[in-house]
């Protein structure tokens, strides 16, 4: 590959280090206009997969055959069960306070009582115990009861929607889980809640350490918490202009809004220059399903009339609708109005792909030797 040279100006500091290569992903990518790629394969294909079938593509490169995937389920679902002493400890967590503090803190006392000190064994583990953690931290929480037992018949999906107590779950909710799940499996290697748990993994600090911290990254309002923070937007558009509102009335509201300086969320990606794949698939299932949903008819409104809207600003790069523009609303439709979880079902996600690139970072980069703890130079400048 050929070499690139960087001279950083004063001007590109304090940045947030936006569009500098620092090393390689070979999970996945993002196009600009095409879209999130998982080992090369555009999510529009994918999305259409079991989870178990995505998840071997992701952590091996390569498609499996039908038996390496039934094998694969088997080892996942041996796997599976978090312990009792698990969910006693968790169940005697703290509930106050936003759920994903009660998810970094469940991924520690899985590591405390579960890890195996080896990053690759650690992050299966942590791939099949997922949904089972997951339904525990928001059963709990939510105080919906305990939470069921992995079931054997069940798929890894199947299994988390089986074992999540909701009270008035759609008979969509299962699948709209399977494709929230693999939407937001992996987005490349910079995102902040992937690079944060690399830079820890760099120290050495074992994979639920690494992952647990990349949580709290995800946490954030401008991260992973923007799916919470979207849906709230939608639901304020509806009450505004109305169930029944024309698109007229929702491009006012925009125009609206942003001559007082708010946000229109749900618009914009520091990569994509076009609307976001993901959003796309969303957008599909819920006209599909729910097309007379209210948020779902303003969400559908936005897409349209917030796009032209933002299109006549030439300082915004991206006016388009990304993942969080829908993901939110159409888990809303199938039964599972409870924003407060959303950044949960991401973390339940995004885990898969960080921890598969920690494996590669620690284990495989640099012909075996793994990359160096990271340490970036900072310039002293007096106040």
């Amino acid at each position: 590959m050929e070499e690139v040279l960087f001279q950083v100006t004063k001007d590109q500091l304090e940045t947030g280090m936006r569009g500098y290569p620092v090393g390689y992903c070979t999970t996945s990518s993002v196009d600009p206009k095409k879209g999130l790629f998982y080992r090369g394969r555009p999510i529009s294909e994918l999305y259409k997969w079991e989870p178990e079938r995505v998840l071997f593509f992701l952590l091996h490169g390569k498609e499996g055959s039908a038996q390496e995937i039934t094998s694969f389920s088997g080892e996942l679902k041996k796997r599976a069960h978090c312990s009792h002493a698990v969910v006693n400890h968790i169940e005697s967590l703290p509930r106050q306070g936003h759920p994903m503090k009660l998810f970094s803190s469940a991924l520690l006392v899985l590591g405390m009582l579960e890890g195996q000190d080896d990053y690759r064994e650690d992050a299966l583990n942590l791939i099949a115990k997922l949904p089972h953690l997951t339904a525990i931290v928001i059963n709990y929480h939510a105080g919906w009861g305990e939470t069921p037992s992995p079931s054997s018949d069940k798929g890894y999906m199947e299994n988390f929607a089986h074992m999540l107590q909701v009270p008035s779950a759609d008979g969509h909710l299962s699948e709209v889980f399977r494709l929230f799940n693999i939407l937001h499996y992996d987005h490349g290697g910079g995102n902040l809640s992937t690079f944060v748990g690399k830079a820890i993994a760099s120290g050495l600090e074992e994979m639920y350490g690494s992952i647990c911290g990349a949580m709290c990254a995800l946490a954030g309002p401008l991260h992973g918490r923007a799916n919470q923070v979207t849906l709230t937007f939608v639901e304020e558009t509806l009450k505004e202009v109305g169930e029944n509102a024309t698109p007229a009335d929702v491009e006012q509201f925009v125009r609206k809004r942003l001559e007082s300086k708010e946000k229109i969320f749900g618009f914009g990606h520091a990569v994509l220059r076009a609307e976001d794949a993901r959003a796309t698939i969303f957008y599909d299932y819920a006209q599909k399903h729910f097309p007379d949903h209210p948020l779902v008819k303003i969400a559908l409104l936005l897409r349209t009339e917030g796009t032209k809207v933002l299109k006549e600003n030439p300082k915004i790069s991206n006016p388009y609708p990304n993942v969080d523009a829908m993901s939110g609303i159409l888990l809303t439709a199938a039964g599972f109005p409870y924003p407060e979880y959303y950044t949960v079902l991401f973390g339940l996600s995004r885990s898969v792909g960080i921890a598969t690139q920690i494996v590669y970072e620690r284990l495989e980069a640099r012909e075996g030797k793994g990359t160096p703890i990271v340490r970036p130079r900072y310039i002293y400048k007096p106040k």
